[in-house]
């Protein structure tokens, strides 16, 4: 069995970075009379995303969209638009426990993700432990890890064909969502089965298997079978306008995920030999994680938080409504100890930055 060949980070030395930026995070909850849980907005926002998925995919089944092309697959691009939102600001709080201090609500909110394509198991596997834990780390972080067609990490073998990945990466990522609700949670079960992490979520393969396969059949029930029967519209169309929806939520989740840690200032470093970092997990997440677009509310509401990947990635637990007020204590926290505090100005200039890494990791 291929067991997670796992890191060792720094230790903490009680007087350093993080342990003060705690404290400074602690006394802000205090002095403001909160908790670090959602609140009355993300309750709004969560129906507010929820509608933008499954209304129109109620308009389209019961033939309202058929009265135009154009309005049929306008209803299939929103549809992308609500995955997106439910992606991030729905089911990515509740799987990370900071959706609701209740842990039903946060298991029934973050299950949402069964039901529109994806699964609630693999997730919190590839984004809570690995990605959070180890990110950026070749052989761990498997963010970083997408195959021989992309190169994002300095430590990947280079191909030829990797010189036009500037050019060809966003049509791949497009497809995101499409490998999520096709293939890509069966592969992830069985490569988890064998690094001994299904454990972790206290589920057999066998059970996770039959769950996973009775979420796909309803999905593809309602996205597809239904549609085709009742649109009132050619099947071609319900298959174009599926690919619609999964080409707009698989290239607006890859942008929001990839901006973050893709980038000339990540450092992607390289355990020792015995498989210790240099740093402590903290610095770690500072040196390889940058936000983006930090004065655009619109940005900030639509994908939950996550334009504040730093405060997200330091302080998962906390709700993403929280963020804009934490990010001026941990940025002031990180220059105090004379570290990076990563941050774009907006979406267009870390697209553009993204852009310069796939060139220089296709031609380096």
């Amino acid at each position: 069995m291929s067991k997670l060949n796992i890191v060792r980070f720094a230790p903490k030395n009680g007087e350093g970075f993080y342990d003060t930026l705690k404290k400074n995070i602690d006394d802000f909850f205090k002095e403001n009379n909160i908790g670090p849980h959602g609140n009355s907005t993300l309750r709004w926002k969560t129906v507010v995303m929820l509608a933008l998925f499954f209304v129109p995919n109620v308009l389209i089944i019961t033939g309202v969209g058929a009265i135009s092309p154009w309005l049929f697959f306008g209803l299939w691009f929103l549809m992308g638009l609500g995955m997106v939102g439910i992606g991030c600001s729905v089911h990515h709080d509740s799987n990370h426990g900071s959706y609701s201090s209740n842990k039903t609500v946060n298991k029934i909110v973050g299950d949402v993700v069964n039901v529109v394509g994806g699964y609630d198991v693999t997730w919190r596997i590839q984004h809570n432990i690995l990605h959070h834990t180890y990110t950026n780390i070749e052989g761990l972080d498997e963010d970083i890890e997408v195959g021989g067609l992309m190169r994002f990490s300095p430590h990947s073998k280079r191909y030829k064909l990797h010189r036009f990945q500037h050019i060809y990466a966003w049509f791949l990522y497009c497809l995101l969502t499409l490998q999520w609700v096709t293939y890509k949670d069966y592969r992830l079960l069985f490569q988890y089965e064998k690094k001994g992490l299904l454990k972790k979520e206290r589920i057999s393969l066998r059970k996770a298997l039959i769950e996973l396969s009775i979420y796909k059949v309803i999905y593809v029930t309602y996205i597809l079978v239904l549609p085709i029967i009742f649109s009132g519209m050619p099947w071609q169309y319900v298959v174009a306008g599926f690919l619609i929806l999964h080409f707009t939520a698989g290239l607006g989740l890859s942008l929001i995920f990839q901006l973050a840690h893709v980038l000339e200032s990540s450092e992607f470093p390289l355990p020792t030999d015995d498989r210790k970092i240099e740093n402590n997990w903290a610095i770690h997440q500072l040196l390889n994680t940058a936000n983006f677009s930090p004065s655009s509310r619109i940005m900030y509401w639509f994908i939950g938080g996550l334009n504040y990947q730093v405060e997200h990635h330091l302080f998962p637990h906390i709700s993403h409504v929280h963020y804009p007020k934490i990010a001026k204590i941990v940025k002031k926290t990180a220059l105090q100890y004379g570290l990076p505090y990563y941050e774009m100005p907006n979406f267009v200039f870390a697209i553009r930055e993204h852009g310069r890494m796939l060139k220089k990791m296709g031609r380096d």
